[in-house]
């Protein structure tokens, strides 16, 4: 898997992501670390880790380290991987393996044998809302979007032009990729209990976000159709 690089938002993340590196350690993987330049703790905590790099976001947010680390990116696949030991490295073998013959591969909790340890009741509930209103507003199967263990190839994520520095990330990419024509799959993935910090999603704040993005897509996606068919 020397074609592929993790992309690993990190934000204050010194007591987990050193643990998170170890686990992938024997995996052929290039490995891109993203985050701000002051994040002093989290960069010393890495610092004498073997084929990692740190890229260093300009703007800020979730979204914005995302995607500027992936625009960075120079293999012909990506995976975003957490920071936070929730998301399993034997995982990456059957993302990789669906890859080739898509522009995208989701984990998902919610199939079978999915699962998480860290999914709250919120949480749960709105994921599931957004899933429901992907598929419903533009035929998204994916029973899990706002869960962004996903690999991709590079060159199709850089034609979606993503403008979200935040949350609203999760939902922009699918919902574009859906719209572009792009083919996807699937996989469960079970999610395991963080190892040290918080949640840094606010459940409800970014909840309103991802909405009103989901429906400013929509609109978009309606009017373009009008044109088209016109």
């Amino acid at each position: 898997m020397n074609n592929l690089t993790l992309i690993i938002p990190a934000k204050n993340e010194d007591e987990s992501l050193p643990i998170v590196l170890d686990t992938l350690e024997n995996l052929e993987i290039k490995t891109l670390i993203s985050l701000k330049e002051d994040d002093i703790d989290t960069i010393n905590s890495v610092k004498n880790k073997k084929n990692v790099k740190l890229f260093f976001q300009s703007g800020s947010g979730y979204g914005n380290s995302l995607k500027e680390a992936i625009e960075f990116c120079d293999t012909e696949y990506f995976c975003i991987f957490n920071a936070d030991g929730s998301f399993q490295p034997k995982d990456l073998i059957k993302l990789y393996k669906l890859i080739k013959n898509n522009d995208f591969v989701y984990a998902t909790r919610y199939e079978k044998p999915g699962g998480s340890d860290d999914d709250t009741f919120i949480t749960f509930i709105g994921n599931k809302i957004f899933s429901k209103i992907g598929n419903i507003f533009f035929s998204l199967k994916i029973s899990d979007i706002l869960y962004t263990y996903l690999m991709g190839k590079t060159e199709s994520f850089k034609k979606l032009n993503i403008e979200s520095n935040d949350f609203k990330f999760c939902v922009e990419l699918p919902i574009k990729m859906v719209l572009a024509n792009m083919k996807y799959d699937c996989i469960p993935s079970y999610e395991l209990k963080r190892i040290a910090g918080r949640k840094k999603v606010n459940a409800f704040k970014d909840g309103l976000l991802i909405l009103l993005e989901m429906l400013r897509l929509f609109l978009i996606y309606k009017i373009l159709r009008k044109k088209l068919i016109k």
